[in-house]
């Protein structure tokens, strides 16, 4: 099974609103047992990551005023690609891992910018 990310908005009574997906855009956000293994992995809080980490707990909602953070977060990780995919514990290749996370933070990140265009959040399930 495999993680998500969908972008929402809230109503004026204050419940969530998920948008849908746009033609051509993948949500995929890494497989389930990446919740910790990666996203959850000590790599990751060793670097400073705040958001991802929680998903080792369970769907990681990020709050649209969280939204600038969440993408500095994206960065940081795009950044340190090489220490993230070396503390994988994977029977695949290191180019494979890599595309593979690559793929998932440009999904993740991808979704938070439709988010700010909205004024909407995202949470990754």
């Amino acid at each position: 099974m495999s993680l998500v990310v969908d972008v929402f908005v809230y109503a004026a009574d204050g419940s969530r609103g998920f948008l849908d997906v746009p033609e051509g855009v993948s949500d995929t956000a890494g497989f389930e047992r990446w919740r910790t293994s990666v996203w959850g992995s000590p790599m990751l809080r060793s670097l400073g990551a705040r958001f991802f980490p929680r998903l080792a707990e369970g769907d990681l909602y990020v709050e649209p005023d969280e939204i600038g953070a969440f993408l500095e977060e994206c960065a940081l990780l795009v950044s340190h690609m090489p220490l993230i995919v070396a503390g994988m514990d994977s029977a695949r290749g290191v180019e494979e891992r890599t595309y593979h996370v690559t793929s998932s933070l440009a999904h993740i990140s991808h979704a938070a910018r439709r988010a700010v265009q909205v004024g909407g959040g995202v949470v990754i399930w």
